[in-house]
């Protein structure tokens, strides 16, 4: 594809694409500098875009049954894998993404809507979703009362973060508009071309009703103010950031539903029984290596403490910065080279930043940027080499416990007994993940259930799954993606439980005959 002259991404708004007018923000190469294409969101008729969106697209969503919706997302598919080239060139221009990094985005994306256009199959021609069983109300069973439910009559708007132009996009979008929800998406202005071609090849391809799918690049100024009772809205991002979202009146005083995916210091616990030289602690140092170094550590579900027993730390902190030096850094068009650059120079400073921060209580076991040879690549790239840190007595500790460095860095943390390991993963204050290592699988039972109430994901290896595990930081659709507080309160994905976010529960009453009609044009909603 032609990357020679950087062009302004038109917006897709009210079923028609707009440039924005007014000042341009550049998107840039992070290896090598040079500007790509440019975004601005000025002037854009957001009223008429939520408007066409509520009032046109979403009426036509609705009309077709859940499996005509699931079947719209197989067409998706099609169309994004016959476009998956141009996606891994972006990609490796715009996010600085070596091959395998930039499918962990974009395969993962097709992945996740093939799994809810099965899933959505499922629904059959049903308008309708039912929750639970008729329970009478009379003595005679004459009057009854059936829960449904049914799509929110508004907008679904996804605030999206840097790291994951693709899969931020689709996780999302599959259940919203299997649930018959039009989309309204604005992608992280760095990042933000290859959501918006995305968008632009299922337009074209004239798969869902117009204004089904929009795309808002540059500022996302006024957006909020544009939510109604009815619409919902999905941030992934900063916690600083959802506080201030969570303060707008769309949501104070209109009501409207949120679901945020913020910060999460995600840990991994090697227990005591996974000693060196045992098949659990060297999946424990492979897992660790690849977190830190997978998309540059720029993953929201990343290893940030990487937790083991006092008495096998060194051992730890050995084998696994032995790891770290075999990943080649530099520009991600070098077929040497295994981790790309940051997205940006402001995120390459804020990491680095980071961890600064962090070595003023920990100490520095391995540190790549030190004697740093980038692959075609200078200084003033945003590449950052691989750091572990180290804090031997991990209940001392407070920085490591509060502060979240997005990139390929981690802290190995001594803890005493399963107890205090446990407590001390819980000082993150909730997170996305917890991943637990051992030779055995039902000893790992009490610290899964311990950790449980303050992580959205427990992640449990023994060697029987050693090939068959689907990783620590890998967002699978069956499962759940979210966690409790500081990770912001929010669930994604999860099956079939993610229609529920985009549907409104009802409790209809009524003769016993109308509730059994209910059924009629309905199914059942899964578990899963």
């Amino acid at each position: 594809m032609d990357m020679s002259t950087p062009a302004l991404l038109e917006n897709y708004v009210a079923g028609q694409w707009v440039a924005g007018g007014g000042e341009r923000t550049a998107l840039t190469d992070p290896v090598t500098g040079d500007t790509l294409a440019f975004v601005s969101s000025a002037g854009l008729d957001l009223d008429a875009a939520f408007a066409f969106a509520r009032d046109t697209a979403g009426p036509a969503l609705r009309a077709l049954s859940y499996g005509e919706r699931a079947q719209r997302l197989s067409q998706i598919v099609a169309t994004l894998q016959a476009n998956r080239d141009d996606y891994y060139a972006i990609a490796t221009a715009n996010s600085g993404t070596v091959a395998s990094d930039s499918a962990v985005d974009i395969d993962g994306a097709i992945y996740t809507l093939s799994t809810y256009a099965k899933l959505g199959a499922s629904l059959g021609e049903a308008h309708t979703l039912l929750d639970g069983a008729a329970v009478p109300l009379a003595k005679d069973a004459s009057f009854a009362v059936r829960h449904v439910f049914r799509p929110t009559p508004g907008v679904a708007l996804f605030i999206n973060a840097f790291n994951f132009p693709a899969w931020g996009l689709w996780e999302k979008a599959a259940a919203a508009l299997l649930s018959g929800v039009p989309v309204i998406v604005k992608p992280a202005t760095s990042t933000a071309w290859l959501t918006q071609r995305m968008v632009a090849d299922v337009v074209a391809a004239g798969i869902l009703p117009p204004g089904s799918l929009s795309v808002i690049c540059g500022s996302a100024a006024g957006l909020l103010d544009r939510i109604g009772a009815f619409d919902v809205v999905s941030f992934t991002g900063s916690a600083d950031t959802a506080a201030t979202l969570r303060a707008h009146p769309a949501f104070t005083e209109r009501s409207a539903r949120i679901n945020v995916e913020a910060d999460s210091l995600n840990s991994a616990i090697l227990l005591p029984d996974a000693a060196p030289g045992t098949a659990a602690f060297d999946q424990f140092v492979r897992e660790v290596a690849r977190e830190v170094t997978v998309k540059s550590g720029q993953k929201c579900t990343a290893i940030r403490r990487a937790m083991v027993p006092v008495e096998h730390f060194d051992a730890a902190a050995t084998a696994i910065a032995e790891r770290l030096p075999k990943t080649i850094v530099g520009n991600p068009r070098n077929e040497s080279v295994k981790m790309g650059s940051l997205v940006s120079a402001a995120q390459k400073r804020a990491v680095l930043d980071g961890i600064a921060h962090l070595q003023t209580e920990a100490e520095t076991l391995y540190d790549g940027n030190r004697d740093a040879a980038f692959v075609d690549a200078d200084a003033k790239s945003a590449c950052v080499a691989p750091v572990l840190l180290g804090l031997r007595e991990g209940a001392a500790g407070k920085r490591v416990h509060d502060t979240e460095v997005f990139g390929p860095v981690a802290t190995l943390v001594g803890y005493r007994d399963v107890d205090e390991a446990v407590v001390l993963a819980k000082r993150g204050q909730g997170s996305l993940v917890v991943s637990l290592y051992s030779n055995d699988a039902v000893a790992m039972r009490a610290p899964a259930l311990a950790l449980a109430d303050a992580h959205g994901r427990v992640h449990a290896v023994d060697p029987s799954v050693a090939k068959t595990q689907t990783g620590h930081g890998n967002v699978m659709p069956q499962s759940l993606h979210g966690g409790p507080g500081r990770a912001g309160g929010g669930e994604e994905l999860g099956g079939l439980r993610a229609l529920r976010f985009y549907h409104v529960r009802s409790a209809v009453q009524g003769p016993a005959a109308l509730v059994e009609a209910l059924t009629q044009d309905a199914v059942e909603l899964p578990k899963s």
